[in-house]
């Protein structure tokens, strides 16, 4: 699924699944012999799957960023295939006034988990696999206390949390429109409707198209994407080894990939409250010096005859966004993890993920290891382009790899990618090193 075909699938989803108001029980099509509906107490409905010949174990699946509407899978080959093995799916809609449902998301999941237990009785092991945002609601249940889970598999998750997402795509857009635009007056935060925050990404959409004509224009471009740590590989079957090459991939994917972010951010502040991204205070220069697409920039910066000093020094000077301390506040409690692990944890993601970046990974493990859990984290990658790129055997391999670190005790060598890729017999794992993150927010 191409990146544009996968954000119009989000924004085009509509609410229209009507789920039972307290339990219902039927016969479903393939492999499921059970398929229960519910909703709990907080206005959440459920959704579950229950095979024939249930192997014990249940899945607790997390759903992205969307319409609030109940899923027990990622898609619809890897249900078909996890029920084929007789796993058990159950997975909750999560509830609350925004598509950023974190307040609430992790109570809903094991709601709807307790609400398929008093159907099947408890399972003989959990696992909780998220998706993209569900990926961080995954990597906060391997956190929470008191709940019997015993691993989490978090696919192309945002396990950077909600603050470092909101501060380095400000940082992208905000030179966006000081760069290329600075005769316009883009509103970048604090957005009142969907409409507003469309409007933004329209505005900035047309800039980047438009720019994309010169030299000058194609420099400041790769400078904002480095600052999105957005990828230089969007299409091909492999990534372009030259600047032109990697900058006009993320020329494609910023146009793509802008209208979901402002939109999305309007979300975001809908659920805290308010804005928890700034410029104020940013130093642009060290900034820029930590990003892994530096050496890019300044060979199209010296190509297009511009100043790379004189554009950083700019956007420095001119920062003046402020938080919302209380969006602030409401984001570290509800959507930042703390990397304190209470059970094995694996995550998987693309090398090049034009939505939620690869460099969220180095991060988390940062956190991870600061927390002193790195022994219950692995992580590995799969050499594709794109957001949730991965084929249903690479994620199966992925869940039966922390099955037998959660069997064992130990991970061994079970996330070599070798190993990885004779379990998906067509797996693309790779050895990979995810760059620093940039603009991680230290506020988080």
């Amino acid at each position: 699924m191409t990146m544009r075909r996968w954000i119009g699938r989000v924004l085009a989803l509509a609410c229209s699944m009507t789920l039972a108001t307290g339990l219902t029980a039927g016969v479903a099509a393939g492999a499921a012999e059970g398929h229960y509906t519910g909703q709990l107490p907080d206005g959440a409905t459920w959704v579950a799957d229950v095979p024939s010949t249930w192997n014990g174990t249940t899945i607790l699946y997390s759903h992205g960023f969307g319409p609030l509407a109940a899923r027990d899978a990622p898609d619809e080959d890897t249900r078909q295939a996890l029920l084929g093995q007789g796993y058990a799916l159950v997975g909750s809609s999560y509830s609350g006034p925004s598509w950023w449902a974190l307040a609430s998301a992790v109570g809903d999941q094991f709601g709807a988990l307790a609400a398929l237990e008093q159907l099947t009785g408890p399972p003989r092991r959990t696992i909780a696999w998220g998706t993209s945002m569900g990926g961080l609601v995954s990597a906060l249940e391997a956190e929470a206390p008191g709940r019997r889970l015993d691993g989490v598999l978090s696919t192309c998750g945002l396990v950077a949390g909600a603050l470092n997402l909101n501060n380095y795509q400000l940082d992208a857009e905000y030179a966006l429109a000081r760069l290329l635009a600075p005769g316009q007056d883009v509103k970048l935060v604090r957005f009142t409707s969907s409409d507003e925050a469309g409007a933004s990404a329209a505005a900035l959409t047309k800039v980047v198209t438009d720019a994309q004509a010169t030299a000058a224009g194609r420099a400041r471009i790769a400078l904002a994407a480095a600052l999105m740590n957005e990828p230089g590989w969007l299409t091909g079957p492999t990534p372009p080894r030259d600047p032109a090459g990697q900058e006009a991939q993320q020329q494609q994917e910023l146009t793509q990939v802008l209208g979901f972010v402002l939109t999305g951010r309007y979300q975001i502040e809908l659920a805290a409250g308010g804005n928890s991204a700034f410029t104020d205070g940013v130093r642009y220069r060290a900034l820029f010096d930590g990003s892994s697409h530096a050496r890019q920039v300044r060979a199209l910066y010296r190509a297009a005859g511009l100043d790379l000093d004189a554009d950083l020094a700019t956007l420095t000077r001119d920062a003046a966004i402020s938080t919302d301390p209380q969006a602030v506040r409401t984001l570290a409690r509800t959507s930042t993890v703390t990397g304190r692990l209470r059970v094995p944890t694996l995550n998987i993601h693309t090398t090049a993920d034009q939505l939620v970046p690869v460099e969220q990974e180095d991060w988390y493990a940062g956190q991870v290891q600061r927390a002193g859990r790195g022994a219950l984290l692995r992580q590995a990658y799969v050499g594709a382009t794109g957001h949730c790129a991965f084929r249903p055997s690479e994620t199966i391999a992925a869940l039966h790899t922390l099955e037998s670190r959660i069997d064992s005790g130990r991970w061994s060598d079970t996330t070599e990618p070798q190993r990885l890729n004779a379990a998906a017999g067509d797996g693309r794992y790779v050895h990979f090193d995810p760059p620093r993150l940039t603009g991680a927010s230290p506020r988080s």
